[in-house]
């Protein structure tokens, strides 16, 4: 019997001794692959960490100044006038009486000789790789008004006839009869250019805000909002008070 009970605490003992090994061998394994989770999760977030930086890298911001700005007078675009049925409002970006007599405000960009005259904003431009020649246009335009802004009002009947010759001179602005002049101490412009979006030209976004006083006192609230260089979706409304 004594022989019997020996063996029997012998398996015993060898029984415990495997289920020891077992569950010290389950329990390394366990850590090892809470470590190799650990690691994998650590290389994953410095990968998107890394991305994030490299697209933040390659963005370039440009400051108005010490850079010339836009290339251009007026915020028009080529054949469009912001206007409602009632007025037609041309805000300038530049000193009008720098603008040339005979330059057609419809062609926008007048380089290198626009960079010549005043500019009536400040502000930044974000590039998606860097300025000209690098890219033709940014991917986002911010501008400010230095406080006296200056914005021209029509009547849109005497507009469309002025645009009639697809021409436009700040002479002829002057000339027509319902011409008011304001000064907008508030301006705000933002602008995502068609070109450099993934949807191409004819979808970016434009906003602009402007706030003033006309020359006879009365004043004024200029507001549009729709799509970059699409006439046809667009949300403008000019009011005087």
């Amino acid at each position: 019997m004594k022989t019997k009970r020996r063996v029997v605490n012998k398996k015993e003992n060898t029984m415990r001794n495997l289920n020891s090994q077992t569950t010290a061998g389950s329990s390394k394994t366990g850590v090892k692959i809470l470590d190799d989770s650990k690691i994998f999760l650590a290389f994953l977030i410095s990968g998107i960490f890394a991305l994030l930086a490299a697209s933040v890298q390659a963005q370039v911001m440009t400051f108005t100044p010490p850079d010339p700005g836009p290339p251009l007078y007026a915020i028009l675009e080529p054949g469009f006038v912001p206007h409602t049925d009632d007025w037609a409002a041309v805000a300038f970006v530049r000193e009008p009486s720098c603008v040339p007599a005979g330059f057609n405000l419809l062609n926008v960009v007048n380089v290198p000789a626009a960079f010549g005259c005043t500019l009536t904003v400040q502000g930044h431009a974000i590039w998606k790789n860097g300025p000209p020649p690098v890219d033709e246009s940014p991917i986002q335009v911010n501008l400010l008004g230095l406080g006296a802004v200056p914005v021209w009002f029509v009547s849109w009947t005497e507009m469309q006839a002025a645009l009639a010759d697809n021409v436009l001179t700040v002479p002829e602005l002057s000339s027509l009869p319902s011409l008011q002049i304001g000064s907008a101490s508030f301006f705000k412009e933002t602008q995502h250019p068609g070109p450099e979006r993934p949807q191409g030209s004819g979808n970016g976004k434009i906003e602009i805000n402007a706030k003033g006083t006309l020359d006879d006192g009365r004043s004024f609230h200029v507001r549009e909002m729709g799509v970059d260089q699409e006439s046809t979706i667009r949300h403008i409304r000019i009011e005087f008070k």
